[in-house]
């Protein structure tokens, strides 16, 4: 299992990723993935933007080894799911958990394991077809230094705190900025959010900036 950090051949690779983070590229898998909730998930609000980089000189926990991840808490938003291992599709985008699985979040399993030095990347969905809400339904609702527990295959928990929250539109989404990192252990949460329409989706991603601060 490959655990370095995306290269910026890969990053380039997910460039198309945001279409289908949770929504899917075309209409019709946009509309089986996303659902048809007449209310709408939580956008972040300008305050939750990223006001600066993360400083790579700033002193932080030691980076873990390798492991894969197991199950995901957020207790702020009230999230407790099983993590599983996705990767990409054909034309190079992010898969997410199976629809029939929305209670479940995906781990970018040919990058950063979570903990580690880099950056690990997770998504799942904001809803589904039904309508009921997704594991990250309300990911746009978290604040910074709300706290994200990720639980590893080697009994070990690594504890970030959540730095930014972000909407991007789909057609500009900033890959680069998302997917790089700082050399430190950082990992990013992704789901659909913004606008919705039936013919196209949701219009944007809410994207989730969080640094590890403990590990137990």
């Amino acid at each position: 299992m490959a655990t370095r950090p995306p290269t910026s051949a890969l990053r380039d690779r997910f460039a198309p990723a945001p279409l289908l983070l949770a929504c899917a590229m075309t209409a019709g898998l946009a509309l089986l993935i996303c659902g048809v909730r007449d209310d709408k998930p939580p956008r972040p609000s300008p305050a939750q933007a990223l006001s600066a980089p993360a400083d790579p000189t700033r002193p932080t926990v030691r980076p873990l080894p390798p492991a894969a991840p197991v199950r995901l808490r957020i207790a702020a938003i009230g999230v407790n799911a099983p993590l599983i291992r996705v990767g990409l599709d054909a034309a190079g985008a992010l898969r997410t958990p199976p629809r029939d699985k929305p209670g479940y979040a995906g781990w970018y399993g040919d990058g950063t394991a979570p903990g580690s030095a880099g950056t690990a990347i997770a998504t799942g969905h904001v809803d589904t077809p039904t309508g009921s809400p997704g594991v990250f339904y309300d990911l746009g609702a978290l604040t910074e230094g709300a706290t994200i527990e990720i639980s590893r295959a080697d009994r070990r928990t690594a504890v970030f705190a959540v730095r930014a929250v972000e909407l991007y539109d789909r057609n500009a989404f900033p890959s680069k900025k998302v997917y790089g990192g700082s050399g430190r252990p950082e990992l990013r949460l992704i789901t659909c959010g913004g606008g919705y329409t039936r013919r196209t989706g949701y219009l944007s991603n809410v994207v989730v900036y969080a640094t590890l601060t403990a590990v137990t």
